[in-house]
């Protein structure tokens, strides 16, 4: 009798701690569903500019109002293109596309035809890295409404991203037909350096600089593509000009501040560059320009500095990564291989490269990274197949090529290594955010 009572008592509890799990697991995603998410202060160059008065304006009002009138669909889309931006602005993604994203779910929940609704999410996918995924809905838009020029970018986005170079190609034709703009002119300018063609890439990001206003974020992110463009071509003097610019007109912008880092390094002004490496981590989230610091720590033998850093970034991409295909997280398999290579980490480095590549097997970035972290296992010859893929466009970035050379040469294949020399010889300029 004791035992069956022992029995019964250890099953009521097993019951019970499982109804509590599963009321808590319910009741922990009603409430991520019913989250408030309020338009986030800035904090000091950001919130000096003049845009941040009327964005703080136009965000508190339509907060509100999503608060007072849940059913407002019209205020909720203006709330979440408005975080969307938001985003860009201040580096703050995590959060704001979260944010968007949440009114977006409520929107498609009334109106799940809503072409406005569907484009956003689809950007939102698109910086989640979640890419397979944002071509999709981008599909479903694009049959509700096939004549507009927003969603036919993020189709270019989605198929570039996933290695679908032909089509990204198209759908940029097909957006340039609909509206020549700062928009449109960007994706052309980036297909055309995938495909090595530097100058016509200048050509292309030039008219989008031109097509942009004063000091906005798009305007100011486009002239920072236009000034790497020019250092990957080696032309320095023309880089740090639009760096300068865009930091005069957008100023405390962290990636002119970045950009400018890296003149100062080329220049060996190593202190300037330390100065400027470490305004623009103060002033932007980013993880990305923390990898900037990181190596710059590196090559200048400040161990200890680069090993903290690293760490916090590994600590922040692991919390926002995708855990499962339903996530609303970030992707981010990729970025943490060339994180842990940095850290000497290759059996880490080749897990996270090799989930990335399993998403997206395509993509010349993708074999690039995958590539490399061969070589650095000891298996150049291995990472052969993988370093063919990420060529076959005829890209020019002196990263990607001094990388291939090696590779060849690793893998005895000494006649390509001399030829990818020439080439890098020849695109004596590096990136701006180039990969260790």
């Amino acid at each position: 009798m004791n035992k069956k009572f022992t029995y019964l008592i250890l099953l009521f509890v097993f019951f019970g701690l499982t109804a509590f799990v599963v009321i808590r697991y319910t009741g922990n995603k009603n409430e991520k569903k019913l989250t408030d998410y309020p338009l986030k202060k800035r904090e000091g160059a950001m919130a000096q500019l003049p845009e941040w008065a009327s964005v703080k304006e136009a965000g508190d009002k339509l907060y509100r109002q999503v608060r007072e009138q849940p059913e407002d669909v019209k205020a909720k889309l203006a709330l979440s293109s408005l975080y969307i931006q938001e985003g860009r602005a201040t580096g703050n993604y995590n959060y704001y596309n979260e944010a968007a994203m949440k009114y977006i779910d409520d929107v498609l929940a009334l109106q799940p035809q809503s072409f406005e609704a569907l484009s956003l999410k689809a950007s939102i996918q698109l910086s989640q890295h979640h890419f397979a995924e944002a071509l999709q809905t981008a599909a479903t838009a694009q049959k509700i409404n096939p004549y507009n020029a927003f969603i036919y970018g993020v189709t270019v986005d989605g198929n570039v991203e996933m290695g679908n170079y032909t089509a990204a190609v198209g759908a940029s034709d097909k957006m340039m037909s609909i509206r020549p703009d700062i928009r449109s002119y960007s994706r052309v300018a980036y297909l055309r350096e995938i495909h090595g063609d530097v100058t016509g890439a200048i050509e292309a990001m030039q008219m989008a600089v031109d097509a942009g206003g004063y000091g906005d974020e798009p305007s100011a992110w486009a002239r920072i593509q236009l000034a790497r463009l020019y250092q990957m071509a080696g032309n320095l003097k023309a880089a740090e000009m639009h760096y300068t610019i865009a930091q005069t007109q957008r100023p405390g912008y962290p990636y002119a501040l970045e950009g400018l880092a890296h003149i100062a390094v080329a220049n060996k002004d190593y202190t300037k560059a330390e100065q400027l490496f470490q305004q623009a981590v103060a002033t932007s989230p980013d993880y990305a320009l923390k990898e900037e610091l990181a190596k710059f720590y590196l090559s200048q033998n400040q161990t200890a500095k680069a090993e903290k850093l690293l760490k916090e970034i590994i600590a922040e991409l692991t919390a926002s990564s995708a855990q499962d295909e339903q996530s609303t997280n970030h992707h981010a398999g990729k970025d943490l291989a060339y994180i842990y290579l940095l850290k000497n980490d290759v059996a880490n480095a080749e897990k996270h490269v090799m989930a990335e590549y399993n998403t997206r097997p395509d993509n010349i970035d993708v074999n690039a990274a995958v590539a490399w972290v061969l070589y650095k296992k000891g298996d150049a010859k291995r990472a052969l197949p993988y370093l063919e893929k990420a060529l076959r466009t005829g890209v020019k970035d002196a990263t990607v090529l001094n990388h291939a050379a090696l590779i060849y040469q690793g893998a005895g294949e000494n006649e390509k290594a001399k030829s990818i020399i020439s080439k890098v010889i020849k695109t004596e300029g590096t990136t701006a955010s180039s990969k260790q």
